[in-house]
């Protein structure tokens, strides 16, 4: 499991529901959470915001390229 589903699944939520948090098609999403797709830097914001409240001190970098 890569770290990109981890994250996901310590939020709670599907890739059903993180497509909808991006607006974006489920399938889109399985995409870039498989690698096929890289996610935007907006994305990569809006999903570092929402692990604020799990993990306070958490970068852009450590979810995405460490």
């Amino acid at each position: 499991m890569n770290k990109i589903v981890g994250y996901r699944k310590m939020l709670g939520f599907t890739q059903e529901q993180m497509a909808k948090e991006f607006k974006i098609s489920k399938q889109a999403y399985w995409s870039k959470e498989n690698g096929q797709t890289q996610f935007s830097d907006k994305e990569k914001q809006l999903f570092k915001n929402m692990l604020i409240p799990l993990f306070p001190n958490i970068t852009i970098d450590a979810i995405f390229f460490d």
